[in-house]
């Protein structure tokens, strides 16, 4: 790519010699996030080797690396999607309404605990927790509160759940049904990424396989019935905030992609009738760089294999489309206005790295649930990115450069790393059973923040530039424990009124399925119509499935 790189190289390393005889770096450990020596100078002969058209290209074109459209934010900018979700239906339909009217273009929903994990409200695991950490959502009836006035034609909604990820899908289905709204019309996505849970996360419910069973049981129906859904988010993001290294995040998440693509195709699934509508979710962290190579090297890794691997035709199953949420994790109890800063730098790396949409954590998510006023901020931050930075004007500006391009090489090479160990245990299911994942998650996040407790890594105002007298005085947004008490009464009544005769056909007829291996999300939707529970569905379920449980390591 580049003439007279023997000469390069030579003048690189006379300089290196002036460089050490004229100057001295500071007493600090130069590294990235993920504790990656970081060159002090990048020049043309570390991307010697680079091929334009094979390893770059023009944006829309193969392999993506500088962006899976030909005009990316020239054409459309990204979706401004916001997180939201807390207490009763009521209290999250009225914030979707707020910041709709305040210029967010998508709906993005948050359940709390005990719907993550398949429990319903008088559950006595969900004690304590029903609203607390997202909305409290145990029926048809609760879905159709929490959606009220919002057309669902109109809107995409990206919904955060995996484990009883079928079951909430089923009634966001039937609330578009009701509203007259068909399902060929619905944009959005629902995360649904249960090997990241085994992973990560924590919030399973079946084994692994009977889980794998369902997602694929998701995928080929909405392929079929709900072309525009993106029926998995194949998530990178609580990989990286159980403290795993940018690495790590890029190998863990395209490798679990792979195995879901890979179990679509057993299921006698064509490729590229499926694999248009997976989608990505990744978190931007703090170090710029490092974030917009990864976002680059994700593109590339997945268009050669989807095209190379698997043999997929159709261009479009070649293009990673990717959700970016910034890093939770970096965000501190101390000085949190500082979190908005933050925000604003892992937001331009998001869109640096080509984005097709993003949510920009509010300063007091560290404390609480956000408040107005920080969601609004947090939006804020990103309509100033979009219309007042002249960033999304032109396409990849830090394409071709020495660093950036020298860095997207390493991430690629080190995630294939990654991949032909993963192999070699035999895939990411038996990788997870030896507790592979965890162990690297594990002894990335200690070493960070050892890091930090010995100052080799500075975080403002928690290890440097504290303040002892600092009061926090922000609002913080508090859940009552009334809320427990309204959704446990509600889900009382609904039992009480519905039709529990069909109630019962209904989730006999959805045991019945998943004895014999037919696709359950019609038998689902029929559950969701004659208003059986989450728990009640995510139970008859268990009973056909048994429950998972971690292999204990100490």
């Amino acid at each position: 790519m580049f003439e007279n790189i023997d000469k390069i190289r030579q003048a690189k390393q006379e300089w290196l010699k002036k460089k050490e005889a004229n100057s001295r770096d500071r007493d600090f450990k130069f590294v990235t996030a993920s504790s990656e020596p970081v060159e002090l100078l990048a020049t043309p002969t570390d991307i010697a080797d680079l091929d334009f058209f094979k390893d770059l290209n023009f944006p829309g074109e193969f392999p993506y690396t500088r962006g899976i459209h030909y005009n990316m934010y020239r054409g459309k900018l990204w979706t401004m999607r916001q997180f939201a979700g807390f207490g009763t239906p009521e209290d999250t339909n009225r914030r979707f309404k707020y910041l709709l009217a305040n210029g967010q273009t998508g709906l993005s929903v948050a359940f709390d605990l005990p719907a993550l994990m398949g429990c319903d409200p008088d559950d006595p695991m969900s004690e304590g927790e029903v609203g607390k950490c997202g909305v409290s959502i145990a029926s048809l009836q609760d879905m159709e509160t929490l959606f009220a006035g919002i057309p669902l034609g109109e809107v995409s909604t990206s919904m955060t759940i995996n484990g009883p990820a079928a079951m909430i899908l089923a009634m966001y289905f039937v609330v578009a049904e009701k509203q007259g709204v068909p399902l060929h019309k619905l944009r959005g996505t629902v995360q649904n990424d249960i090997l990241k849970e085994y992973i990560a996360q924590k919030e399973w419910i079946y084994p692994p396989e009977p889980s794998m069973r369902i997602i694929v049981d998701m995928i080929e129906f909405c392929s079929k019935e709900v072309p525009k859904w993106n029926p998995i988010s194949i998530s990178g993001y609580h990989i990286r905030e159980a403290g795993s290294t940018a690495v790590q995040e890029l190998a863990f998440t395209l490798a679990d992609g792979f195995t879901y693509v890979e179990a679509c195709l057993e299921r006698g699934l064509d490729i590229d009738s499926f694999a248009p509508r997976l989608s990505f979710f990744f978190n931007s962290h703090n170090d710029f760089f490092e974030e917009i190579a990864k976002f680059r090297a994700a593109r590339r890794i997945w268009a050669k294999r989807m095209r190379y691997k698997y043999g997929a035709k159709d261009p479009r199953s070649w293009k990673l489309r990717f959700h970016t949420q910034t890093a939770g994790c970096t965000l501190t109890a101390q000085q949190p206005e500082n979190n908005i800063v933050r925000v604003a730098y892992q937001a331009l790396a998001a869109v640096l790295g080509g984005t097709q949409s993003l949510h920009t954590n509010s300063m007091d998510e560290t404390l609480a649930l956000p408040s107005e006023k920080a969601a609004k901020i947090a939006l804020r931050t990103q309509q100033i990115l979009a219309y007042e930075t002249g960033v999304p004007y032109t396409i990849d500006p830090l394409g071709g450069s020495y660093y950036v391009e020298m860095l997207t090489n390493k991430m690629e090479r080190q995630a294939e790393e990654y991949f032909e160990k993963i192999e070699k245990m035999g895939g990411v299911i038996a990788g997870i059973e030896k507790n592979y994942f965890q162990q690297e998650i594990a002894r990335a996040a200690r070493r960070y923040q050892d890091e930090i407790d010995n100052k080799e890594r500075i975080i403002v105002g928690v290890n440097e530039f504290v303040d002892p007298e600092e009061k926090i005085e922000i609002p913080i947004l508090l859940i009552p424990d009334e809320v427990e008490k309204r959704q446990i009464e509600r889900v009382r009544q609904l039992r009480a009124s519905r039709d529990n005769q069909k109630v019962e056909e209904t989730l006999h007829a959805l045991r019945v399925a998943a004895e014999t291996n037919q696709n359950l999300m019609p038998y689902l939707m029929d559950c969701a119509r004659a208003y059986c529970t989450l728990g009640e569905m995510v139970n008859t379920l268990k009973e056909v499935f048994g429950v998972y449980k971690e292999p204990v390591e100490f």
